[in-house]
């Protein structure tokens, strides 16, 4: 494993003891190869729903997914659900994984509120990511608060996912956590046409150069997972940075004013790995 991670890691879980992360409760499990993993078109979550089957609390709560629709049925009995907690104790260096590739571009979004999240649509085919060889297009990328992956049980005060599909269909997603500090004038675009209403969607003036909403470190943790809303569609590759991203308390708030928490509990990694790149 590259100290390089171990640093990040290490110094993440340092600012998650300082910072008063909100916390969530318990949430993925077994490793297949990253390009073996398939997931429809239609199953990327945060699409928008006319009637919303689920939500994050009370009947429709998480831990309740699994029972709302058949084929909502892995949310409850799936062995590789995500997100996860990732303990640093657990990484282990892998000999082949090679480093994330990230080729994003300046690019013409549309912002969307679906009734879960706050989503951006991206509508440039330019904008992939390469693991191990394989490229995924992005397709779009939302928001959870607080963070719904965990650092050696700490939860972020928000988290980031860029949503990206291979030609064959596989998902990948990458996951960005995001902490309590200064304003990130690289989201002040979106966060000036956040929509209040649910199936409200606003397009951005000019293009958006979604390279800048990354954190310049790229190291990551690799796991086999989930779709983190219903329906839970699994064999999912995911890529967790071991940089966080900062944003100013107002631009966590003003989020938190649409959803308050939108996040899923994590879930038991059982035998799967947490792997990084050497």
């Amino acid at each position: 494993m590259k100290k390089n991670w171990r640093g990040c890691l290490s110094s993440l879980f340092a600012i998650f003891l300082v910072v008063s992360a909100t916390g969530c409760n318990s949430q993925p499990a077994t490793s297949k190869s990253t390009n073996t993993s398939s997931s429809p078109t239609s199953s990327i979550h945060a699409v928008v729903q006319k009637n919303p089957h689920w939500s994050y609390g009370g009947d429709e709560g998480p831990e309740h997914w699994g029972e709302l629709e058949k084929d909502f049925a892995v949310c409850g009995n799936g062995h590789e659900q995500s997100p996860v907690n990732i303990e640093h104790t657990r990484i282990k260096a892998s000999q082949t994984q090679q480093p994330l590739q990230v080729h994003y571009i300046n690019t013409k979004v549309s912002i969307l509120n679906n009734g879960h999240t706050v989503q951006i649509n991206a509508a440039s085919p330019g904008n992939y990511i390469v693991l191990d060889g394989t490229k995924f297009t992005l397709k779009q990328f939302h928001f959870h608060h607080p963070s719904e992956h965990q650092i050696d049980g700490k939860n972020a005060d928000m988290e980031l996912h860029f949503v990206h599909q291979s030609d064959s269909g596989n998902t990948a997603v990458l996951g960005v956590l995001i902490q309590s500090g200064k304003e990130n004038k690289a989201f002040n675009g979106i966060w000036s046409k956040l929509p209040k209403d649910v199936s409200q969607e606003e397009a951005l003036e000019g293009e958006l150069n979604l390279a800048t909403l990354l954190p310049k470190d790229l190291h990551s943790v690799r796991y086999n997972g989930s779709l983190t809303t219903p329906p839970c569609t699994e064999h999912v590759n995911w890529t967790v940075l071991g940089q966080p991203l900062e944003m100013s308390a107002d631009q966590i708030s003003q989020f938190a004013t649409l959803f308050p928490d939108n996040h899923r509990p994590v879930q038991q990694l059982g035998a799967r790995k947490l792997t990084a790149n050497k």
